[in-house]
């Protein structure tokens, strides 16, 4: 049997596409464990939705380092599949606006649980500021991520850029980014943030049409 062992020089951001599900399953959780009529379920669907989100946010962080190594040493990917480039940004959109949504969650759910037993309602207020706090690290090394993809594609255009299949990852990142910049926006009250949450989704509605 044979096993294909790619050179550094042609990894791409879209190892992180088998990874990226675990944190969008989290992300689910969030809106999914708010509207729960039973607590206890809500309550166990935020538990698995931080488990997830730690799976995929660590594993997402592993190969954002090797790709990074990568871009360190060769060139940008080639242009048939230069959009990748923007791929990066969708662990650190979706997760953002996923341990956003938990803390916001739990903040309501677990002062009506046990758990914490005495400082349950200031537990679930450290989840929600922890996650709000993480969510705007995420956005920044997001927005890193997206000057870096923006400066490739720009390099890129100079040359002849290929319309294929792979430009549907033009949509996902941006969107993702989208939806964590506007629980930014709702979290923090942010006119920031509310101007850069109309900015990105007139930018995802352009490309989707």
């Amino acid at each position: 049997m044979h096993r294909h062992r790619p050179g550094l020089e042609n990894i791409t951001a879209a190892l992180l596409l088998p990874i990226v599900p675990a944190v969008v399953a989290a992300a689910s959780g969030g809106i999914v464990a708010e509207v729960l009529p039973n607590k206890t379920h809500a309550f166990t669907t935020i538990i698995a939705s931080y488990v997830l989100w730690g799976i995929g946010e660590a594993f997402s962080a592993c190969v954002l380092a090797l790709y990074f190594h990568r871009l360190t040493i060769h060139s940008i990917p080639p242009k048939e599949v230069i959009v990748s480039v923007f791929l990066p940004i969708g662990p650190l959109g979706q997760g953002g606006f996923g341990i956003q949504q938990l803390g916001k969650v739990a903040m309501d759910i677990l002062p009506q649980l046990g758990a914490f037993t005495s400082v349950a309602s200031r537990a679930g207020e450290m989840l929600y500021v922890v996650g709000v706090f993480l969510a705007l690290v995420m956005w920044g090394f997001a927005l890193v991520w997206l000057s870096f993809a923006l400066i490739s594609i720009v390099t890129v255009t100079l040359q002849h850029f290929p319309f294929n299949m792979g430009w549907w990852g033009f949509t996902f990142p941006l969107g993702v980014l989208a939806t964590c910049t506007g629980a930014l926006a709702t979290n923090l009250d942010s006119e920031f943030f509310k101007v850069s949450t109309m900015i990105l989704s007139l930018s995802v509605v352009m490309l989707w049409t």
